[in-house]
């Protein structure tokens, strides 16, 4: 058993519930010396830079925890949000695809890979992966009123009506 792992993570816990940051960061790191292969603790790295904003720093340890842990489809969720968040529309795309190939259930991956694909003005894709996202979640309005955003701007305007018919009975 590798005590050093759980020493330095357990303490890095321990600081981040006491909003110690920059003190949990520290042990996050020592943990990664101890255990190079646990990819949790590049994950909770990748957290603590995500919630204060540094989405450049955040990506990075993502793509970390990543290289370590390949088949997480939740990790290139959070590493397409965090891309997303830093204006890498491109590779937030494929990172979001990434995920869906791996769970395509996952919906909020899907929701992400659509928002991005509108956001770069394929409306075509944003509507598919947006349909996607509304059927895994059909009460999530964020995703259908995205979604008829899309089919507006595909001006296919019966569409947008049964999307607004649908988002009325919410």
């Amino acid at each position: 058993m590798n005590f050093a792992k759980w020493k330095h993570y357990l303490r890095a816990r321990l600081f981040h519930m006491l909003k110690k940051d920059s003190a949990a960061l520290q042990e996050y790191q020592l943990t990664l010396q101890a255990a190079p292969e646990f990819s949790q603790a590049a994950s909770c790295i990748a957290f603590i830079y995500a919630s204060h904003g540094n989405y450049p720093a955040a990506a990075t340890n993502f793509r970390e925890a990543l290289r370590i842990a390949p088949g997480d489809a939740e990790m290139y969720f959070n590493l397409g949000y965090s891309c997303d968040k830093n204006g890498a529309r491109n590779e937030a795309i494929d990172a979001f695809n990434a995920a869906v190939k791996i769970n395509p259930k996952l919906d909020r991956a899907w929701y992400g890979l659509g928002m991005c694909h509108a956001a770069a003005g394929d409306h075509k894709a944003a509507a598919a992966a947006l349909h996607e996202a509304s059927t895994l979640q059909p009460m999530n309005p964020h995703a259908w009123y995205a979604l008829g955003m899309a089919h507006h701007h595909l001006n296919e305007p019966e569409r947008v009506k049964e999307i607004i018919l649908h988002l009325h009975r919410f």
